[in-house]
């Protein structure tokens, strides 16, 4: 048995999954500071004595770390390493039931909305004066500002509405509230992410309401940047691009997960939109905000899609020529409409359409990168890692997008500072330059 060393109620909350469960996991860190809980955040000092796992259920990679993470501080309870194990998020509200007899360790899981049940079993209260300030687990000059929760939409290989319930939009009063929090802290760019944002505002105001809030929150002193995340392409609220036309801070970036092109696979997977109104989409983009960066993600192996469906993606993709592009292999999940359609395309077969699309990108994003060689681009510096200082122009967007580098040796930068780079050299993924 191991020497117990650990820090009487000391907290540590490790974060899996998306960005919405990072913003999760600091609206929890709030809570428990204010009750004077010492609390870390993704620690690896191995000195708390309660852990508590907000987990990700939403595809089979993703499940599958967070079981493993939930195991591994099973075992550490076992052998009295730490005191207290809890278990929230998705995989925790989606499987509940499952868990609690496969993994007794665990003391208790809590589902994607039950904060305040959570801090009940810590004898902790929920402070509704916290409500809107919260800790932020990022570099300080970006943070993540969601703007609603749950989703409405019925894409027939997605599980989220199960997990996150549905679409619940948070008032442009109080987003604006937050945003000045944010930047009253050092913020300057903040990154508005929820399900699917373009539904934002239908259930309070009636209407789509994101144009106003993108104009509500440009007002906010000290926020440089603005960026958009996770737009669903079906009615989209096309207003969106003058505001990004008129707005200096609403960054010219769009994420616009399309998932396919195959007008019988989108119909299949309940896009409720075909490849001629996508295409059409795009256009518009371009054409109202010339220098648009867009980002996508395509979905290989859905049920049922044949060479020929597959091969229009990859003509999709060589032909629209997206700045940024990232790639799911489909996974059966249960629940979901599609569970219902027999999970017919051998794991190799997906994994090899998905390297084919991620080749074609390759070419692409190498293409568009050497074609900014001799621009002055203005970049916000992220950190310094090894010899180079790392930044981001406006079209990348943290841990998934391109990043600029510069020669930490030849060029000072403070980190958190936007600075004009003049790019010198480029690969598929990544700028060189220097200030």
């Amino acid at each position: 048995m191991k020497t117990r060393s650990f820090k009487e109620n000391k907290v540590n909350v490790i974060t899996l999954g998306c960005s919405k469960n990072l913003v999760d996991s600091e609206q929890l860190i709030t809570q428990l500071r204010g009750n004077d809980f010492e609390v870390e955040h993704d620690s690896n000092n191995e000195d708390a004595n309660i852990i508590i796992i907000n987990t990700c259920g939403f595809i089979d990679v993703a499940k599958e770390e967070s079981i493993n993470t939930i195991l591994d501080y099973a075992a550490r309870k076992k052998d009295q390493s730490i005191s207290k194990l809890y278990v929230t998020g998705c995989l925790s509200q989606r499987y509940k039931d499952d868990l609690e007899k496969e993994i007794p360790e665990v003391d208790a899981f809590f589902g994607t909305l039950d904060l305040p049940n959570l801090l009940a079993t810590l004898e902790a209260d929920y402070k509704h004066e916290l409500l809107g300030e919260r800790l932020i687990t990022t570099p300080p000059h970006y943070a993540y500002l969601k703007i609603a929760e749950g989703c409405n939409r019925t894409c027939a290989f997605c599980a989220i509405p199960d997990m996150r319930g549905g679409h619940i939009s948070q008032p442009i009063e109080a987003l604006v509230e937050q945003a000045k929090s944010l930047a009253q802290r050092g913020v300057k760019e903040i990154l508005l992410i929820a399900q699917e944002l373009t539904y934002y505002g239908l259930d309070l105001y009636k209407k789509r309401a994101l144009p106003e809030l993108l104009d509500a929150l440009c007002e906010v002193e000290g926020i440089e940047w603005i960026r958009l995340h996770y737009a669903y392409p079906s009615k989209f609220p096309t207003e969106i691009f003058d505001v990004m036309a008129r707005q200096s801070k609403v960054c010219n970036y769009l994420d616009l997960p399309l998932q396919h092109a195959n007008n019988e696979v989108l119909k299949r997977m309940r896009r409720q939109i075909t490849r001629e109104e996508t295409e059409a989409l795009v256009r518009l983009a371009r054409e109202k905000v010339p220098g648009i960066t867009l980002r996508t993600t395509m979905l290989v192996g859905f049920p049922g899609e044949t060479e020929e469906e597959f091969e229009e993606l990859c003509d999709f993709v060589q032909k629209m020529k997206f700045d940024r592009l990232g790639v799911f292999q489909y996974s059966h999940e249960e629940d979901t409409p599609a569970y219902e359609l027999e999970d017919d395309i051998p794991t190799e077969e997906k994994a090899a359409r998905a390297n084919r699309i991620m080749e074609i990108q390759q070419d692409i994003s190498l293409e568009k990168n050497q074609a900014k060689i001799g621009q002055k681009l203005k970049v916000l510096f992220d950190r310094k890692e090894g010899a180079f200082f790392i930044g981001r122009t406006e079209g990348d967007s943290p841990e998934v997008d391109n990043e600029v580098l510069v020669n930490a040796e030849q060029n000072y930068v403070r980190i958190g500072d936007f600075a004009t780079v003049l790019i010198e050299d480029a690969t598929e993924f990544d700028l060189f330059g220097r200030v």
